[in-house]
């Protein structure tokens, strides 16, 4: 019997991909620009562990999680709102970001808790990253500071800058 290997090999291929991803990878879908090969650089770089957290296997390009059940998601290539934003930035090991719960109401309090869902976006990087947290269960500043070799992987673009620095620029050239 003879073995067409032109045949074979695309079924080959087909099979590894349906395997790739194990019964207990997270079901994601990727962001917008999942494709940037920027994201490739950063998604390589990601931590095994994270907040004392094993990586786990996910479904869209460009993703990650950590966690089981899942208490930290990770999407490269997120859109986000053209600066400047209203919401506060800080700078952890050198990457801005822009953090706040998921919950509208608990955004808009003036008294924040440390609990629920949370994200954090990076602030001028491009392609921007998107980390969803469950706060109960690990420390953003935690979080943040062990994804930032791997995000510093993508161009910084622009700064966080604080309204004190805006207006001592302002009143510097006013006189």
């Amino acid at each position: 019997m003879s073995i067409d290997h032109q045949k074979i090999l695309p079924l080959l291929v087909l099979t590894a991909s349906i395997t790739a991803c194990g019964p207990n990878a997270v079901n994601l879908q990727p962001a917008p620009d999942a494709t940037n090969p920027a994201c490739a650089k950063a998604m390589v770089a990601m931590p095994k562990t994270l907040s004392g957290l094993d990586q786990r296997e996910t479904t869209a390009q460009a993703t990650t999680a950590w966690g089981e059940p899942t208490a930290i998601v990770l999407k490269c290539g997120v859109e986000l709102p053209t600066a400047p934003v209203s919401d506060p930035c800080q700078s952890v090991n050198g990457v801005d970001w822009i953090v706040k719960p998921t919950d509208k109401e608990q955004a808009q309090s003036s008294e924040q808790t440390a609990t629920g869902t949370w994200y954090a976006e990076t602030f001028g990087r491009e392609p921007a990253i998107q980390v969803t947290f469950e706060a109960d269960r690990v420390s953003s500043s935690t979080v943040l500071a062990e994804l930032a070799s791997a995000v510093e992987q993508l161009p910084q673009k622009k700064q966080c800058t604080n309204v004190e620095d805006t207006l001592t620029d302002v009143q510097g050239g006013v006189g």
